[in-house]
């Protein structure tokens, strides 16, 4: 299963983009704390995209995402910025800069990929199907 949504430029795009991904997921069975991680991921990489990054050529935000077996792949794609995305390591008492720290202790990996003009950032989420889950968890109960 695999999406890809071009959305406006706009902070009303988080919203947009976490609903789709989130209703995606439940639709193929994964497992709902997955969605949630995943739709945090998605929301905070978009974030960074409309905050420190210029739209992509059309005006627009690419986000994407890839569900294997076991994983979902996230993308949020843009028109690059000035500096390369990372993670940051804020003060106590700073307001921001925690979104890609958020991203690299919930992924299983991410990075950045350049392809022009066009900036992709993306993290592998561990996405285990809900009946795998739920079958641990009946075992669980099972064995007392």
């Amino acid at each position: 299963m695999s999406s890809v949504v071009l959305l406006p430029y706009a902070p009303s795009s988080v919203a947009v983009a976490r609903q789709r991904l989130s209703t995606d997921l439940q639709d193929s069975g994964v497992f709902s704390a997955a969605i949630d991680d995943a739709v945090l991921v998605v929301s905070e990489l978009l974030s960074n995209a409309l905050r420190h990054a210029h739209p992509l050529p059309s005006g627009m935000v690419r986000v994407a995402w890839l569900r294997s077996d076991d994983h979902i792949e996230v993308a949020v794609s843009d028109g690059g910025a000035a500096t390369e995305p990372r993670a940051g390591r804020p003060t106590l008492s700073s307001l921001g800069g925690r979104g890609l720290g958020i991203v690299e202790y919930v992924a299983e990996s991410w990075g950045v990929r350049h392809d022009g003009d066009t900036t992709t950032v993306w993290a592998i989420l561990p996405a285990p199907p809900s009946t795998s889950m739920n079958g641990q968890v009946a075992a669980l109960k099972e064995a007392g």
